[in-house]
């Protein structure tokens, strides 16, 4: 089992998680959308939830049905980011601006 950050963070991003993380195990860099937890790194501790403030980590069996992607993409993003950008960008796309 690992924890998961699913579709609430996208564009939002915020850092309380990774302020607690005590393995460093969640990344996210100014290029991503969002932020993503190494399944490898993890230790299941479960700091990370409550901190969260819109609700965007999970148990991996607790996930949300709607977010099951995530799971792979939160993986992924750790072996290509690029692709895993890429997934998040599919699954929610950026709103145009001005629309």
């Amino acid at each position: 089992m690992t924890y998961v950050i699913g579709e609430t963070c996208v564009d939002v991003k915020d850092k309380a998680c990774v302020e607690v993380c005590p393995v460093d195990c969640i990344i996210g860099t100014d290029e991503d959308r969002m932020l993503y937890i190494n399944p490898l790194e993890c230790i299941d501790c479960g700091a990370c939830v409550d901190p969260c403030p819109v609700d965007a980590i999970y148990a991996e069996e607790d996930l949300p049905p709607a977010w099951s992607e995530y799971t792979g993409i939160n993986e992924q993003y750790f072996k290509d980011p690029a692709a895993a950008r890429a997934k998040v960008e599919e699954l929610k796309p950026r709103v145009a601006q001005g629309a």
